[in-house]
């Protein structure tokens, strides 16, 4: 019986270091997922920093609204996975949405998930809501895109989004 607990803390303190923040390397700048990738991939945002506004749909709510966009800058690209990290307290980044090929070229208007070399594609409602004045807080949002070219090398972009708690 007392293997069988000992098996059992062994596998939660696996299952527990698995689920490890996406940055594990506190010396360095960048989630896991994005060290040590090539960039070719410029990815920008606008307005940036972004702030908060009331959102007309709905009365007390609030929505922070800007575009981001994407530009192949190597070659045609096959996008892989796009997603975003987060910071927003003192533990970091942290992992927040990760968008298949198929929600990419929904999100970007960029046919069969393919990055056209020097075309650029935009994600234009890009938007946070908040359902109160309360739930307003700043953060930072790094978003990434991975895409590989024809010969299977592997590529970032990314580009950081401010968003502030404060109504302009």
């Amino acid at each position: 019986m007392k293997n069988c607990f000992l098996v059992l803390a062994l596998a939660l303190s696996a299952s527990a270091s698995f689920a490890q923040s996406a940055w594990s390397d506190k010396t360095r700048v960048l989630p896991d997922k994005l060290r040590q990738v090539p960039v070719g991939i410029t990815l920008w945002h606008t307005p940036n920093p972004n702030y908060p506004q009331p959102d007309s749909a709905q009365a007390g709510h609030y929505v922070w609204k800007h575009q981001t966009m994407v530009r192949s800058e190597v070659a045609d690209l096959q996008v892989v996975e796009c997603g975003s990290f987060i910071w927003y307290d003192q533990q970091g980044w942290k992992a927040n949405m990760r968008e298949t090929p198929e929600e990419f070229a929904q999100l970007f208007h960029c046919p069969k998930a393919e990055l056209r070399a020097g075309t650029t594609y935009t994600f234009a409602k890009n938007y946070r809501y908040a359902t109160s004045a309360k739930s307003l807080y700043g953060g930072d949002a790094l978003w990434y895109v991975l895409a590989k070219d024809k010969n299977g090398n592997l590529y970032k972009g990314m580009g950081l989004v401010e968003t502030e708690a404060n109504v302009r």
